[in-house]
């Protein structure tokens, strides 16, 4: 089913030539919010009861090529396992001609008022085994590949920021596509640090957009809360920059995992790291 039908890529989606990394944060939420209500357990009967709907709890994306403006996007999505508390869910994102963009698969919880997983309502998981595909596409960072970095040092740095009323949802919480866009914050921050900020490394390519990711999400973060990100630069060659991210909340870990960002032309298409960027990153 899809979870967002065919539209247009909006203005305000962009950051520069290209759809903004924290985008698929975004489209992954709407459309779980329309898949889930189509199951019978929509988002405005757990927040009545003071919930969080639809938690995330394990995410893995890996994009394809980013869209830019005036190009269709839809969202399909598929359940592909479903639990007593929980439910995975495949997304799949595509262009106006079929063409897959990114492939992601998220898994949810939902959480009560006292902050337990809720039992999925029988109803649910019974619509949602209806629904349930054989299907297990592999997505994220492959573990198995090592990035060829010589002898060039590797940087660490972190940024920080007050969760205020714009990052937050309807459930007093920050939005999910906040913690990308704040990872993307600490990164140009470093950038600027080392006198290379972002907007001389950019030209005819977009660098540093995340191209896969693996995230693991331990705990809420609350409105009003200071959410800090850490962010280790693992390994960097011409084709891939691998950094593990940890995210806290007034000092609990929030979330923790790895991106891959990457570097695209202009009409979205992988395209290699000059040594300029690579040296940005650089101790």
């Amino acid at each position: 089913m899809y979870g967002i039908t065919e539209r247009k890529v909006r203005f305000g989606e962009l950051a520069g030539a290209l759809v903004g990394g924290p985008a698929w944060f975004d489209w992954q939420l709407i459309a779980t919010q329309t898949v889930v209500e189509a199951f019978g357990f929509p988002f405005e009967e757990i927040l009545a009861d003071d919930g969080i709907p639809f938690a995330p709890v394990a995410v893995g994306t890996s994009v394809e090529r980013y869209p830019t403006v005036g190009e269709s996007v839809a969202v399909h999505v598929v359940p592909v396992d479903v639990g007593e508390t929980s439910v995975e869910l495949l997304y799949e994102v595509e262009d106006g001609t079929g063409e897959l963009l990114a492939t992601a698969r998220m898994t949810h919880v939902t959480i009560g008022a006292g902050g337990d997983s809720l039992p999925l309502p029988e109803t649910v998981r019974s619509n949602v085994r209806d629904a349930q595909v054989d299907r297990s596409p592999s997505v994220g960072p492959d573990e198995s590949d090592e990035c060829e970095d010589g002898d060039r040092p590797l940087a660490s740095f972190e940024s920080a920021t007050r969760i205020r009323r714009p990052h937050s949802e309807g459930a007093d919480l920050a939005y999910f596509e906040e913690y990308p866009r704040l990872a993307d914050v600490a990164l140009e921050e470093h950038l600027e640090s080392r006198g290379t900020p972002l907007g001389e490394l950019r030209g005819p390519t977009e660098p540093f957009r995340p191209r896969d990711w693996r995230w693991s999400f331990r705990s809420p973060v609350p409105y009003e809360s200071t959410l800090r990100v850490t962010c280790d630069v693992l390994a960097a060659d011409a084709g891939t920059v691998r950094v593990a991210h940890t995210f806290t909340s007034d000092g609990e870990v929030s979330i923790e995992g790895v991106t891959e960002y990457g570097c695209f032309d202009r009409s979205g298409e992988p395209v290699a790291f000059d040594d300029a960027a690579l040296t940005a990153l650089a101790e």
